[in-house]
């Protein structure tokens, strides 16, 4: 997030906090230290303000929360989504996972609450509508939407975690890639015969981009099972 310049050469009573200011500052302090040691107090001192300047614009943590989630999902882009009912539903999901996906933090933040703001409902409704239009009864809708929604985000935070472990131990053993070899010999070593027969082969697999194919997987089994075409 672009920082702000302070203003130079004023007098008088200091140029009141606003919400862009703070939520500014809690992205500085989540990009620097984490969302979970994001603080009422440490925001304060981020933001160079009062603790109580913080509630003129938001109530508590879980509000700064969503307000931030909100704020994040109004610049996600809104592209023209596709007139047929399956590929809405694909698009719409595509577009969830990638402006998702440079930030694993708002996913566990997702996870961990109900914190989805008003500005990140669109393309909720689309893959609903979609549904809706693809035969499946709005509770069924809903369905398609909540396993979308766990395979994007476990996608997003396994690959976030794995990526994150193999930069810690890499880091630890001078670049070299510590982490690919010990999960190769652990495969190798297992006595597993598919496993083993794979090693070698197997930092590669894990790490290829399978999300679109995955997706659009997903989305026909979960209409078909949805339709009756599936048991």
């Amino acid at each position: 997030m672009p920082g702000t310049t302070p203003s130079r050469g004023r007098t008088g009573r200091p140029p009141r906090t606003s919400r862009a200011q703070i939520l500014e500052a809690a992205w500085r302090l989540i990009d620097r230290d984490g969302w979970q040691k994001l603080t009422m107090r440490r925001l304060a001192a981020e933001a160079g303000a009062a603790p109580t300047t913080l509630y003129h614009h938001v109530r508590d943590r879980d509000d700064l929360l969503t307000q931030l989630l909100d704020d994040y999902a109004a610049r996600m882009p809104r592209p023209e989504l596709p007139e047929e009912p399956r590929e809405r539903v694909v698009a719409a999901a595509t577009v969830m996972h990638d402006s998702l996906a440079a930030w694993p933090w708002i996913v566990e933040v997702l996870t961990a609450g109900d914190f989805i703001g008003d500005s990140a409902l669109w393309f909720v409704e689309a893959i609903v509508q979609g549904a809706v239009e693809c035969g499946c009864t709005p509770e069924q809708a809903v369905d398609l939407y909540r396993g979308l929604w766990y395979y994007t985000a476990g996608e997003i935070l396994v690959r976030a975690g794995t990526a994150r472990r193999r930069a810690e131990r890499d880091a630890d053993e001078g670049g070299v890639s510590v982490y690919d070899e010990t999960v190769r010999r652990r495969i190798a070593d297992s006595g597993l015969p598919h496993l083993s027969g794979l090693a070698d082969r197997w930092p590669g697999l894990v790490t290829r981009e399978t999300y679109p194919e995955g997706l659009r997987a997903f989305v026909d089994g979960l209409l078909s099972h949805a339709r009756g075409g599936a048991a």
